[in-house]
């Protein structure tokens, strides 16, 4: 099996690496639940908040050159409102909370640990500051009667719990992006899931 290394980039040389990442969430958020007909510019775009935003990180999982997946994270003040909203409104610190975005992983290299690898990665990061509390992340909640969702699929709750997180179900943000087979952006919910750092 090909070594697979996990390296955690941040600041500036996290550029080259944009057009890669863009391509690769494209490609893996269009299958269920996320089901994201993707826009190449905008990914770019989006991402390089993570080259610019002061203590954000990407990690990325290589095997040789070849990127197979990233996973990203950030400061929660440095996240947009709607994604500090709920917990504004809940009244916690927000400075106080590390947010991890999106972990992309290419489908032939799951199942090898390199998930939890990930969130490791992430929460060494984070705790690497000393201010941070809490890390957050949120996922798409989607009914169990879609009619897209494959069969015999697993949510990640179980991976999720295992890690220590907690699904927060009162902790809830909104976010727009055209589905597969839409005209149009639709606004979706998604819960989030926190665990003490």
């Amino acid at each position: 099996m090909p070594h697979t290394a996990i390296t955690t980039i941040t600041g500036a040389a996290i550029a080259p690496f944009l057009p890669a990442l863009a391509s690769l969430r494209i490609k893996i958020f269009r299958d269920y639940p996320y089901l994201y007909d993707g826009d190449l510019a905008y990914e770019q775009t989006y991402l390089q908040t993570y080259a610019e935003a002061p203590r954000a990180a990407v990690i990325l999982a290589r095997i040789g050159e070849t990127i197979i997946g990233a996973s990203t994270c950030l400061p929660l003040a440095h996240e947009t409102a709607n994604i500090q909203k709920p917990f504004v409104d809940a009244g916690a610190d927000v400075n106080s909370i590390f947010y991890f975005g999106e972990s992309v992983l290419d489908g032939a290299y799951r199942g090898r640990g390199i998930g939890v690898r990930f969130f490791e990665a992430r929460e060494a990061h984070a705790r690497s500051f000393g201010v941070y509390s809490t890390a957050a992340f949120c996922a798409v909640d989607r009914p169990a009667d879609h009619p897209l969702r494959p069969a015999g699929y697993a949510p990640l709750d179980m991976f999720w719990t295992a890690r220590g997180y907690t699904r927060r179900d009162t902790l809830t943000c909104a976010m727009c992006w055209r589905d597969l087979g839409e005209v149009a952006e639709t606004e979706k919910t998604l819960t989030f899931w926190t665990k003490p750092l």
